[in-house]
């Protein structure tokens, strides 16, 4: 089995930035595509970016594109969601997600295991 714990999650000013971290134990962690979605309060549950399980590729929705990156630490069973130029609107609680070998998804109902969450406060 694998777990997820993710850290990093605060409270920002409007255009601030963080840095997202989720640290993988239990499973064979390269195998895995990693996804981070975030769900705010009364919204529901919504992709944000995603890599594949050899960090080839990286995928964002578009509302993050171009401020958000996410990385990949192999090594160190980590990945990161640096978030640059945060708007209000990213305030939500981030989860980090991993589905066996994938190659980075954006559906939800793919991904094996899940964490519990950060909460990122973005004020304006």
């Amino acid at each position: 089995q694998v777990q997820l714990v993710e850290s990093g999650g605060g409270l920002v000013q409007a255009g601030g930035s963080l840095r997202l971290s989720c640290e993988a134990s239990g499973g064979t962690f390269y195998i895995y595509a990693m996804g981070w979605f975030r769900q705010a309060p009364g919204k529901e549950r919504e992709f944000v970016a995603a890599i594949s399980w050899n960090g080839i590729s990286t995928y964002y929705t578009d509302s993050v594109k171009g401020r958000f990156t996410m990385s990949r630490d192999n090594g160190n069973q980590m990945v990161y969601l640096q978030m640059n130029s945060l708007k209000p609107e990213d305030t939500a609680v981030y989860y980090c997600a991993a589905d066996q070998y994938g190659l980075g998804n954006s559906q939800s109902n793919v991904y094996d295991y899940w964490g519990q969450g950060t909460q990122v406060t973005v004020s304006s």
